[in-house]
């Protein structure tokens, strides 16, 4: 399972009747920190129908319109901030 990828992180367990030191809830924090935008990302990307169904448009153009939404999606963080 570690090796599934090089990018992938995993959240560390507490052992039967334990409990996590202060280091690894940090880090269990912070990893879901950063989980939680990526699926803020991938929300914005279901909205625009471009990920939950197939694509049907020209295949070169598929690069183009996610940096478009990628693109909309900063200028809506931005005007929020």
């Amino acid at each position: 399972m570690a090796e599934a990828s090089f990018q992938s992180a995993d959240t560390e367990e507490e052992a039967k009747r334990g409990k996590l030191s202060a280091t690894n809830k940090q880090y269990n924090r912070t990893l879901a920190q950063q989980r939680v935008v990526a699926e803020h990302v991938n929300r914005c990307l279901k909205i625009f129908k471009i990920l939950p169904e197939r694509y049907r448009n020209r295949r070169r153009r598929f690069g183009l319109r996610c940096n478009l939404i990628a693109a909309l999606y900063n200028y809506e963080l931005a005007l929020a901030s």
